[in-house]
């Protein structure tokens, strides 16, 4: 595995920054905010000093019941291309639910969502992976997700499904310390335990990130410090093999560089003193041992309580998908739909906590809204973030953040929304501007043309 070493996530925010730092050795990018053929300036000068930049992407969805998009399998190709990067990363997660597999509309969660540790979303998600493989210059490696929700009747433990994974697969892991401290305080599952069972050979890089809590719920905001509770779990890795690289990741909220550094210290700090031999050697978990009492490697012969999975299998993900795909689906729509559809919750979930979650995806939703069109939360003002939520109660994504943001203007301006007649005429002229060469359909034309008369006989 490629030594990375010590890295950063490269955001535009704080791109300045990052540039001047001492000691980065590679960042990571989002690849769906990279456009291949017009390279921000910053990555460019980055790539020339030998940096490494890895496109990390967030739409695939390999998760899901669908097989992975071509289109979306391509560009991040073609980010792989023009970055000249030595891997790529995605998420086990999945993104969007519904359409033909359910005979229902698409939607779109605008956010990751966990995949249930089942047979069935085992043998989806390797498929899925192998698809994947094939379509990548490069080799793939996957990250582990935070959740809020835990789904009923799981089958497995998070360290046993991702060893699964790596065996049939041969993917490399991104594991997220932060991650697993999130899942500690919200699933209740302990994050040694993970580290036990997950084949820590496979990994290629680590996330650190930081997070809040709120009513006795760890939300993962990549917009806070990292605590010490994730240094701690990095350093339980650390200890069981020495990761290729550790990569700090912070989204908004962006504090002085000078904090940055000090951050990022303390992770070669704790990389370095868990590197150390400890005084008494740790005891491997047996499950994960052969004959002689050493650690097994994902796809070697010698693993207890399980077969190895003939070349054959694996390239399929272990067999016929097809009805595991159906009820994949069914099952992910169903619970998509109650998070952002207000439809009834599901049998075996958490009613309080699907709650919390249904209201992190709308806050978020508006949050991103608010960054792809900043001219919305500048014409409503203090009602933004209300008349989204709102908005969004009812009516899911179904086609990305821009036509999220133009069906809500849409949305209000059909209400005759808002009620100040400037802050109205404003908004009506940049959804008019913003809907592009495809006129508005009859209806949306229509509702438009009576909310204008209704302002001229006002007046």
């Amino acid at each position: 595995m490629r030594r990375l070493g010590t890295g950063i996530g490269w955001r535009p925010e704080i791109a300045d920054a990052v540039e001047r730092m001492t000691g980065i050795d590679w960042v990571e990018a989002v690849a769906e905010n990279v456009c291949p053929g017009h390279l921000p300036e910053s990555l460019l000068r980055l790539r020339e000093r030998g940096v490494t930049v890895v496109p990390h992407g967030v739409s695939l969805g390999l998760g899901g019941a669908d097989r992975p998009d071509e289109a979306r399998l391509a560009d991040l190709a073609e980010r792989a291309t023009a970055l000249d990067t030595p891997l790529v990363t995605e998420h086990i997660a999945f993104v969007r639910a519904g359409g033909p597999l359910t005979a229902s509309r698409l939607l779109e969660a605008g956010h990751l969502l966990p995949v249930p540790r089942t047979r069935d979303a085992l043998g989806v998600l390797c498929e899925n992976i192998r698809i994947a493989q094939d379509a990548l210059p490069v080799p793939l490696a996957l990250e582990n997700i935070a959740a809020m929700i835990s789904w009923p009747a799981e089958e497995m433990t998070e360290g046993q499904f991702l060893y699964e994974l790596v065996d049939r697969t041969g993917v490399r892991l991104l594991i997220d310390v932060a991650n697993l401290h999130t899942n500690h305080v919200n699933r209740g599952e302990d994050p040694a335990m993970a580290l036990d069972e997950l084949p820590v050979e496979a990994i290629a890089y680590v996330h650190v990130a930081g997070g809040f809590a709120r009513d006795g719920v760890w939300h993962d905001s990549h917009a806070h410090p990292v605590p010490q509770p994730v240094l701690d779990i990095l350093a339980d890795l650390a200890s069981r093999a020495t990761p290729p690289g550790v990569l700090l990741e912070r989204d908004e909220n962006f504090p002085e560089p000078a904090e940055l550094e000090r951050e990022l210290t303390a992770i070669r700090e704790t990389v370095e003193k868990a590197a150390q031999p400890p005084a008494t050697p740790r005891t491997t978990n047996p499950r994960w041992t052969d004959a002689s009492g050493h650690r097994a490697t994902p796809g070697t012969a010698g693993l207890p309580e399980r077969t190895t999975t003939s070349s054959a299998a694996r390239g399929s993900g272990g067999g016929d998908t097809g009805a595991g795909r159906q009820r994949l689906a069914l099952a992910q729509a169903a619970l998509l739909s109650s998070l952002v559809a207000g439809t009834p919750v599901p049998e075996g979930f958490d009613r309080v906590r699907l709650g919390v979650q249904a209201r992190a995806l709308a806050g978020k939703r508006a949050g991103v809204v608010a960054k792809v069109a900043p001219e919305l939360p500048e014409i409503l003002g203090a009602d933004y973030r209300p008349a989204f939520l709102a908005y969004a109660h009812h009516r899911p994504m179904t086609g990305g953040y821009r036509r999220d943001a133009l069906d809500f203007a849409e949305h209000l301006l059909s209400a005759d929304r808002p009620e100040n007649a400037e802050q109205r005429r404003r908004l009506r002229a940049w959804w008019l501007e913003r809907s592009g060469p495809t006129p508005p359909s009859r209806r949306t034309t229509a509702r438009l043309a009576r909310a204008t008369r209704r302002v001229l006989l006002r007046h």
